[in-house]
C-alpha cells in the first residue's frame, strides 16, 4: 500500500493541526501579556513560547514516538489511572473549559461589539448557533482535513498575516515599563501564562485525531504515521510562533490605545480598531470567528471520538452531547470561566509535562512501570499544592519549596524523581520464579 502523501495533503494536515490549536486562549492571552511585559517583552515571550509552542510540539512528537495513541503513551501506567487522566483532560479541553471558551471569546470579540446594549440573551442565542455549526463540521471525522485544512485555515491564516504585517509596519505606540511579575521574573511569568492556552492538553488529544485523519488518507504504517505527524506538528508550531510573536508585539505597543484593559480581547479589539479604523472590527471578527470555530470543531470531535470508545454511545451521539454541554457552559461568562480553569491547569499541566518527559526517557529507564507511577504521582502531589495556592488556599507551610513562590514548586521534586528512577533496577520476579521452579 502507498504510504506517502502529496505535498498539498501534508500542508493541509499541518494547517488542520494549527487551526485546532489556534483558538480562544491563543488569541486573548498574548496581547495582555505583551502589554504587561512592556520592555521585558523578549524574556516574557520566550517563556510563553516554551509552554505554548515548545511543549505542544514536543508532545506531538512524543505521541509519534510512543506509537500514535493515548494507550501507547500511558501503557506503563495502571489502566484505570490512565483512563481517569484521559477523562479529566478531555473534560477540561472539552465541555468544561476550553471548548466553551472558544464560543465565549468568539462572542465577546467578534459579535458583542456590534451590539449597543448586549444582553445575556444575545450570548445564549450565539452560543447555540456557534456550537451547532461546530457540531455540523465535526459530524464526519474523515472530512476534517478537507474542510479545515484546505478551506477554513487558509482564510484564517490570510487574516492573521494581514494583522501581523500591519502591527509591525504601523505599531500604535511605544513599549512602556514592565508591570507586576513581568518586572521581576518575566521568563517564569511568561512560562506560566502559556498554561492558559491549554495546548499541551490539546496536543495529547489532537495528535490522536491527526493519526485518525492520516488513516483516512491511507497512512497506516507506524513509521509513515510518525513522520507525517511530526511534519504536521512542525507546520503548526511555525504558524503558532508567527501568531504569538505578532500578538505579543501588538500588546507591547498597545499602551497608547488600550491602557487599563483587563483582558487581551479588549487590547486586541482596541488595537485593531486603531489600525484599520471603522473596518477594524470586521477584520477582527473574521479572524476570531474562524480561529475559535476551527478549535471548537477539533475539540468536539476529539472528545466525542474518545468518549465513544469508552461507552456504548456512538461518535455522532457524543458530538451532540458535547456540543449541547459546551453551549450551556459558555453562558457562564468569560471571566468566571478563566478564573475556574486556572487552578485545574496548575494541577494537571505538570502531570502532562512529566508524562511527555518520561516518553522520551522510557527506553533508558531500568524499570519503566515503577518510574511512570512514581514520577506521575510526585508531579501530581506537588502540582496540587501549586493549584491550592492559586485557588486562594493557605499553603504557606510549603514556602520553603524552591520556585514555589512563582507557581512552579512541582518542577524540582519531579526532576529529582525522574533522576532517582534511573537507579531503580528491574523487577526480579522472573528470576525468583525460575529459582522456585
Amino acid at each position: 500500500m502507498n504510504q506517502t502523501l502529496k505535498l498539498t495533503d501534508i500542508i493541509a494536515v499541518g494547517f488542520m493541526l494549527f487551526a485546532f490549536f489556534l483558538g480562544a486562549g491563543n488569541i486573548i492571552f498574548p496581547p495582555l501579556a505583551g502589554q504587561l511585559a512592556g520592555e521585558n517583552l523578549m524574556p516574557a515571550m520566550t517563556g510563553f513560547l516554551i509552554t505554548a509552542v515548545g511543549l505542544p510540539l514536543i508532545t506531538i512528537v512524543a505521541i509519534a514516538v510512543a506509537g500514535g495513541s493515548w494507550e501507547h503513551l500511558t501503557k506503563d501506567l495502571p489502566k484505570r489511572a490512565a483512563m481517569i487522566m484521559a477523562v479529566l483532560i478531555f473534560i477540561i479541553i472539552g465541555p468544561a473549559f476550553a471548548a466553551p471558551r472558544t464560543g465565549l471569546v468568539a462572542y465577546e470579540m467578534a459579535v458583542k461589539p456590534f451590539f449597543v446594549d448586549a444582553a445575556q440573551s444575545h450570548l445564549t442565542i450565539f452560543s447555540i448557533l456557534f456550537f451547532a455549526v461546530a457540531m455540523f463540521f465535526a459530524w464526519s471525522q474523515g472530512k476534517l482535513i478537507d474542510v479545515i485544512g484546505k478551506v477554513l485555515t487558509p482564510v484564517l491564516f490570510l487574516g492573521l498575516i494581514i494583522l501581523a504585517v500591519a502591527v509591525f509596519v504601523d505599531p500604535q505606540g511605544e513599549m512602556i515599563a514592565a508591570h507586576g511579575e513581568y518586572l521581576t521574573h518575566p521568563l517564569q511569568k511568561g512560562f506560566l501564562e502559556g498554561y492558559n492556552t491549554m495546548d499541551t492538553f490539546g496536543s495529547l488529544m489532537f495528535g490522536v485525531l491527526i493519526v485518525d485523519a492520516l488513516r483516512q488518507k491511507g497512512i497506516t504504517e507506524q513509521k509513515a504515521t510518525a513522520k507525517y505527524l511530526i511534519s504536521a506538528a512542525c507546520i503548526a508550531a511555525a504558524g503558532l510562533t508567527f501568531v504569538y510573536v505578532s500578538l505579543f508585539y501588538l500588546g507591547a505597543t498597545s499602551a497608547a490605545v488600550a491602557s487599563g484593559a483587563d483582558n487581551g480581547g479588549v487590547v486586541l479589539s482596541l488595537y485593531v480598531q486603531s489600525l484599520f479604523g471603522p473596518y477594524g472590527q470586521i477584520v477582527l471578527s473574521v479572524i476570531v470567528l474562524l480561529a475559535c470555530l476551527t478549535t471548537a470543531i477539533g475539540l468536539v470531535s476529539a472528545c466525542s471520538d474518545y468518549f465513544s470508545s469508552l461507552t456504548p454511545l456512538s461518535y455522532k451521539t457524543w458530538v451532540i452531547i458535547n456540543g449541547v454541554a459546551c453551549a450551556v457552559v459558555a453562558n457562564v461568562g468569560l471571566s468566571q470561566l478563566i478564573a475556574l480553569s486556572v487552578p485545574v491547569l496548575f494541577a494537571l499541566y505538570p502531570v502532562a509535562i512529566a508524562l511527555v518527559a518520561l516518553t522520551f526517557l522510557r527506553k533508558k529507564l531500568p524499570n519503566p512501570k515503577t518510574a511512570y507511577r512514581v514520577v506521575i504521582l510526585v508531579s501530581l502531589m506537588f502540582a496540587l499544592i501549586d493549584a491550592a495556592k492559586v485557588a486562594g488556599i493557605d499553603v504557606s507551610a510549603f514556602n520553603m519549596l524552591p520556585l514555589f513562590d512563582i507557581g512552579m514548586g512541582w518542577l524540582l521534586p519531579t526532576t529529582a524523581a525522574i533522576i532517582a528512577m534511573f537507579f531503580i533496577g528491574k523487577a526480579e520476579e522472573p528470576a525468583l520464579a525460575e529459582e522456585t521452579a
